[in-house]
């Protein structure tokens, strides 16, 4: 029962300022996440569809990393190493593997268009994206 007692009496209570920074936060991190989940239900093609959740992920993650840093970095008196670790993975995957995916569609609608015998456009052009993709304006 005395060790309980101790790890209770190290954790130092958040001031309130601070409990609402971390609150904010984290309703921030949450409404960035339900937005991109919303984005992924309601946008017509697979470009915007990556796109939503991609970009809301990584806010939403980063929202809730940044309030666990805040919260336990106070509470604990120490860097929060594995939070920073996690946000900077989140922060370098999120987009490279968007990257790849759009990538990977687009190489999709390159092969079935050469398939089927039509002239392919110079890579680049506005008129390579796949035509689910929506104008290019």
């Amino acid at each position: 029962m005395g060790t309980e007692a101790a790890v209770i009496q190290a954790v130092r209570e958040l001031p309130a300022w601070l409990d609402a920074a971390a609150s904010l936060l984290l309703v921030g991190g949450a409404a960035f996440a339900l937005v991109g989940s919303i984005g992924l239900l309601r946008l017509r093609d697979f470009a915007m569809r990556l796109h939503a959740p991609t970009k809301a992920s990584t806010m939403g993650v980063g929202g809730a990393l940044l309030a666990s840093m805040i919260c336990f970095g106070w509470q604990e008196g120490r860097l929060p190493v594995h939070e920073l670790l996690i946000t900077l993975f989140v922060f370098v995957t999120a987009p490279v593997s968007a990257h790849l995916l759009i990538r990977a569609a687009l190489e999709r609608v390159r092969s079935s268009t050469a398939a089927s015998g039509a002239a392919l456009p110079p890579a680049g052009t506005p008129s390579d994206r796949p035509e689910s993709c929506g104008s290019p304006e």
